[in-house]
């Protein structure tokens, strides 16, 4: 049996992807969500991973639903044979 691993670098990579197509700069994203911009920087380049919260206040943040980010984490875990 393969083990699963949910990497710090494609949430990330997500989560700038969204950030970047909806034209918000990290400074602000960060000022929105109410979190450190070092701290999105850290999640961003896959240093960190982002607890539940973080990831909930991110998505608000920049109106997008939960669920449609973890969907696209889920396809390029996919996509990169890192998951069923």
């Amino acid at each position: 049996m393969q083990e699963e691993f949910l990497d710090a670098t494609t949430v990330g990579q997500v989560l700038a992807n969204f950030r970047k197509k909806k034209g918000i700069s990290q400074e602000v994203l960060s000022g929105l969500a109410d979190i450190g911009r070092t701290h999105l920087s850290a999640i961003e380049r896959g240093e960190r991973k982002p607890t539940m919260e973080t990831f909930y206040r991110l998505c608000l943040a920049m109106d997008v639903k939960m669920s449609d980010v973890t969907a696209e984490i889920e396809r390029l875990l996919e996509e990169r044979g890192t998951s069923e």
